[in-house]
């Protein structure tokens, strides 16, 4: 069987995103995305169980899968869902003497997600979002 062309391109489809949150955010570099996409993620992933999770991240593009699952803590306990002020201040939690994530953080990375992912495949991941959050990024 042939490599998959999302992992033949992983690295190219990341730039794009990275490139699109960063156009999207008005943030001045692509580090700065980083943690900010790593960030809201990780806010996300922590009202999930582990199964929801991964079937979340199973839509995601490569790269951007692999930073949803990085440093998890899979015993940790789910976390009750939240409202969207409560997962900004989860979002900025996350290394914040370094964290410059915009207050439309969570809105900014599904942006990012729906310009540079195809089409169907994002709506796929809204599907399997828990409905309290999809609804940011509708």
């Amino acid at each position: 069987m042939p490599m998959p062309q999302e992992y033949f391109h992983a690295s190219r489809d990341f730039e794009a995103f990275m490139e699109a949150l960063r156009r999207i955010s008005l943030l001045q570099t692509t580090h700065q995305c980083y943690t900010m996409v790593e960030a809201v993620f990780h806010a996300l992933r922590c009202h999930m169980t582990p199964r929801e999770a991964l079937r979340f991240a199973d839509h995601l593009p490569p790269v951007l899968r692999a930073i949803f699952v990085s440093a998890w803590d899979v015993e940790a306990p789910v976390l009750p869902l939240t409202d969207r002020a409560g997962l900004q201040r989860e979002i900025l939690a996350l290394r914040h003497n370094h964290n410059l994530s915009t207050p439309s953080a969570l809105e900014d990375v599904g942006a990012a997600l729906h310009e540079t992912m195809d089409t169907a495949e994002f709506h796929r991941l809204l599907e399997v979002l828990p409905r309290e959050f999809a609804s940011f990024w509708r």
